[in-house]
């Protein structure tokens, strides 16, 4: 059995090149997670989400919990039997879902009650019932169970959410079975406050993960203010464990990232932008709605592998949108998760050449000029 692991491979700057070894396999950092929230990628079979490049899929705790069950899951096999994804999962604990979805929370020191968004049931989800589900799910990686601080707040009104979150962390190790190849990672809080970002560290340091996630930014702080944070945060992580950051983001954001240290990300943006008809290119976002779209015979991105674009013109997609047709979404958000995946493959290679800081500039350089 191969035990979880991750293995700093090369670094330009703070940026950095490695890769995660897991008893589901292993994968490229850095990595861009392709989101599944309820058990699949949106649009797309296992088999077109693994033809993107993609080597870890996430689900939520939240979702799966409530239809159609971790019971029901794990009977079935668990989730990568079921969603036939036999590669890495890491499942998000459900905190930010209850926060925002969830009706008529009640948070204390245990754990949150609420009502389901979706039939009105109550349910209570502490730390030990959210690790619980998500060894059901028979997560690879698993996620401390954490408050979910709101946007703006008060300096002490972030401090005791993080130190809830920080109590939940410890909560969550001890709930945490530990196996080989198997891992969990804790999620450092603090909103905009170094000081406070810096105490969540040294909590989560001190308790041990085999990971460190960043989570409450890209709230509407800013990317300026998304940035700091990082410059404070990822100094006071572990050098040989990975580094996540979540809910993250833009391809530009992706790239600022890295060059601060990350080495995952997972984001909606890419499918749910597929499925509104919107693409990520090297030459920038293109709306395949517009007009004029409809009779450009060119692929949508030269040299991109996908399907949409390997096979079928601009105008084509073009009129898959129009028609209101099904295959529009599939077949772009192939190509957007195509897209993120050649960003993060083409990261890699310039860390291992030292040429990270240049490969960005040329990929913005690319954004900025737009479409011929």
């Amino acid at each position: 059995m191969t035990s979880f692991g991750f293995s700093l491979l090369a670094t330009n700057g703070a940026a950095r090149r490695g890769r995660i070894a897991s008893a589901h396999g292993t994968a490229e950092t850095p990595a861009f997670m392709a989101v599944g929230t309820a058990g699949t990628v949106k649009a797309m079979t296992a088999d077109a989400v693994r033809a993107t490049g993609t080597e870890i899929v996430l689900g939520n705790t939240y979702h799966l919990m409530l239809r159609p069950g971790a019971e029901r899951v794990a009977s079935l096999g668990g989730l990568h039997r079921m969603a036939d994804w036999p590669g890495i999962i890491l499942t998000d604990s459900g905190g930010f879902q209850v926060m925002s979805l969830a009706k008529l929370r009640k948070l204390d020191e245990v754990g949150v009650i609420f009502r389901s968004h979706i039939d009105g049931s109550a349910h209570h989800l502490t730390p030990e019932r959210s690790i619980a589900i998500q060894h059901a799910l028979d997560a690879t990686i698993t996620m401390a169970f954490d408050e979910c601080t709101k946007f703006p707040a008060t300096y002490d009104e972030v401090a005791a959410s993080m130190r809830l979150s920080m109590r939940w962390a410890a909560r969550s190790r001890d709930a945490f079975a530990r196996r080989d190849g198997y891992g969990q990672f804790g999620i450092v809080q603090g909103g905009i406050f170094p000081d406070l970002r810096a105490e969540s560290a040294a909590a989560l340091t001190d308790i041990g993960f085999e990971g460190y996630a960043i989570g409450g930014l890209a709230v509407g702080e800013g990317q300026t203010r998304m940035f700091e944070m990082l410059d404070v945060i990822n100094p006071l992580l572990p050098d040989h464990r990975p580094r996540y950051l979540m809910g993250v983001g833009t391809p530009d954001d992706l790239l600022g990232g890295i060059a601060r240290g990350i080495d995952m990300f997972d984001c909606v943006m890419p499918t749910r932008a597929g499925r509104t008809a919107r693409a990520f290119t090297a030459r920038g976002i293109f709306n395949l709605r517009n007009a004029r779209f409809a009779d450009d015979a060119r692929p949508l991105d030269p040299g991109c592998p996908c399907l949409g674009c390997a096979r079928h013109s601009r105008a084509y997609l073009h009129h898959l949108f129009r028609a209101e047709e099904m295959l529009g979404s599939m077949l772009l958000t192939a190509h957007n998760l195509t897209y993120y995946q050649r960003l993060m493959a083409g990261a890699r290679c310039a860390i291992e050449t030292q040429t990270f800081e240049e490969y960005a500039v040329a990929t913005r350089e690319g954004w900025a000029r737009g479409d011929d």
